[in-house]
């Protein structure tokens, strides 16, 4: 039985890629050695740094005046991260749920937190709009995709500050104008690569402008003036991201991904709507392609353990809901066929005629 991964994250990534870097982990390059076991400094695996950071700019189309790094920790530790090296005065927050609620909290053992607007009202099920970004702030932190509750900021900001964006789960999924952030970040282990290496674009201008020192691994300059090179780089992720990111370039880019993910999208949305046992979460013009939230209806609550067990015996993988929001969630990212949607459809309705 075939078998589609619609896990959150860690989760799907294209079978090529996977199957590249485990080659490379029993002999990369032709060396006789694993990529797990050679040196980070050798040449060879500088070539797969300058070439992973050569095309991250070339798919996501960076200008100059930006760098791409390479480091550890997650886009949690991003959280603090940000607010030490950019939080002078005062920082504006914009929160949408879980990750952007905790990187706010982190942000406030550095200095000022406004939080320009909030969706928590209506547990994340929309992303707030007509907020006032305050233009004395030093920059306005966005999360762009919300894993958890299934909304998605599908446009850049116009903003007076800086915009800092957790894209963990939609970056490479859509054309972004990177000219318009001061920095991107996230975890690679939805649109990348692996768990275990977090991508940060920065814009070099932004740095070394607080008066606080900074340790010299939580320093962002520290990173940029090294080349991701200042420790041990998590060599294998970067590696998987070098597969992915070739993998993206061979489909046609951002603009390819972004197709698909609009045709995913609306052919589960379309379901969702149409079937008498579901519904979706969230609000319709801020629904996530990446992230599709629904649960069974007030009278079919009764069915949901039911449903996963079915859908589980379908080879549909990963598709319980988060506990903040229950029910299920299907993450259609880069590496999802359209193939994968269409068989959970096809789950779903025949869940629906037997019951």
């Amino acid at each position: 039985m075939k078998k589609y991964n619609f896990n959150p994250g860690p989760s799907i990534l294209p079978r090529q890629v996977i199957e590249a870097t485990a080659k490379a982990c029993l002999d990369f390059n032709g060396s006789g050695l694993s990529l797990m076991e050679i040196s980070h400094r050798s040449k060879d695996f500088q070539s797969v740094m300058d070439e992973t950071v050569a095309l991250f700019r070339e798919v996501l189309n960076i200008p100059e005046g930006y760098s791409v790094i390479f480091l550890g920790g997650g886009a949690s530790l991003e959280f603090c991260m940000i607010p030490y090296n950019f939080l002078e005065k005062k920082a504006a927050y914009l929160n949408t749920g879980v990750w952007a609620t905790k990187a706010q909290k982190e942000a406030k053992l550095f200095g000022e937190v406004v939080e320009v607007a909030s969706s928590k009202d209506k547990n994340f099920t929309y992303i707030p709009k007509n907020f006032t970004i305050p233009a004395d702030a030093d920059y306005l932190h966005v999360t762009s995709n919300n894993t958890i509750y299934g909304t998605e900021l599908l446009k850049d900001l116009d903003s007076p500050v800086p915009v800092i964006a957790d894209m963990s789960s939609d970056i490479f999924s859509r054309p972004v104008d990177v000219s318009k952030y001061g920095m991107i970040y996230g975890g690679a282990q939805k649109n990348l690569s692996c768990a275990g290496v977090t991508f940060v674009i920065v814009k070099d201008e932004l740095l070394g402008k607080v008066s606080r020192q900074i340790p010299t691994m939580l320093n962002y300059e520290t990173h940029v003036k090294k080349g991701s090179m200042f420790n041990t780089p998590p060599v294998v992720p970067i590696y998987a991201a070098l597969e992915n990111l070739k993998w993206i370039k061979a489909q046609g880019g951002v603009k390819a991904m972004e197709k698909l993910a609009i045709e995913r999208a609306e052919i589960l949305y379309k379901e969702i709507d149409r079937n008498k046992l579901f519904v979706g979460t969230a609000e319709k013009e801020d629904r996530s392609r990446m992230n599709i939230t629904f649960v069974l209806k007030d009278e079919y609550k009764d069915l949901q353990d039911e449903f996963l067990a079915f859908a589980s015996s379908k080879g549909m993988v990963g598709i319980k809901g988060h506990r903040d929001v229950g029910g299920f969630r299907a993450s259609c990212y880069n590496a999802m066929p359209v193939e994968g949607v269409k068989a959970l459809v096809a789950c779903m309705q025949e869940f629906e005629a037997a019951h």
